[in-house]
């Protein structure tokens, strides 16, 4: 199974003109992979079970004993469900807390440690930076209410940017607002970096949203994420 990330960089090393034989050694996959995944054949971030969940009788006492105490280390828990008669794998058990979510926030473990922000290097015409800026008061006659909001993208290596206005940062909007930049910046670079909106990714885990993956896809371009908590500086 392939994640969203993995298919949006294998469909834009195909835009690119890769081989499929290319794509797979330089992804580290086989190339039946990433034909089925070009070609649609199967879904990202989804897998076929071929036996019920092992975990699902147990996810309500996990959700319990870590709402009680979020810092519960995971092996711990994993030997008190077993003494329950939980028979899984423990990668497979923290599999399942990752992806139920079970594990409350903590915003002092989420907190950044060292720079506020990351430089990051890029050669010419590699990489699109996207940010949404909120412009208050607009004139009243545009009927956007108290703010109106600018999609800005940077050409990172250059500097040079384009911005559009939008009513709102929905993802309907972000996507024309994307349209408009990067015709107005005269095509599309290789990757394009965000940071973590809920309309690109999901912001705990900086994982690609299943709506905004094919986005990328059509335009060809590779997407990345800041790390948590960090800002976009061009290198």
């Amino acid at each position: 199974m392939l994640t969203w990330e993995t298919t949006v960089e294998a469909q834009a090393l195909y835009a690119r003109g890769w081989t499929k034989s290319a794509i797979a050694r330089h992804l580290g996959i086989n190339r039946r992979t990433v034909r089925e995944y070009l070609k649609g054949q199967q879904v990202p971030g989804q897998r076929v079970r071929s036996e019920p969940e092992v975990f699902a009788p147990f996810a309500e006492y996990a959700r319990l004993r870590l709402a009680d105490d979020p810092h519960l280390w995971a092996s711990t828990l994993f030997d008190e469900l077993t003494a329950l008669g939980y028979a899984g794998s423990y990668p497979s058990f923290t599999r399942a807390l990752r992806t139920r979510k079970l594990r409350p926030h903590c915003e002092p473990c989420a907190a950044s440690r060292g720079r506020d922000a990351g430089l990051i290097a890029h050669p010419p015409g590699a990489e699109t930076q996207w940010d949404w800026l909120e412009l208050p008061d607009p004139p009243a006659a545009w009927g956007w209410g108290a703010s109106a909001h600018l999609l800005v993208g940077v050409l990172a290596h250059s500097s040079r940017w384009r911005a559009v206005l939008a009513e709102a940062e929905d993802q309907p909007q972000l996507i024309e607002a994307i349209d408009a930049v990067v015709r107005r910046l005269g095509g599309v670079s290789h990757r394009w970096r965000f940071d973590r909106m809920t309309t690109v990714c999901y912001p705990g885990s900086g994982r690609l949203t299943a709506s905004f993956a094919p986005v990328a896809i059509h335009y060809g371009a590779g997407v990345d994420i800041c790390p948590g908590r960090h800002g976009l500086l061009p290198g």
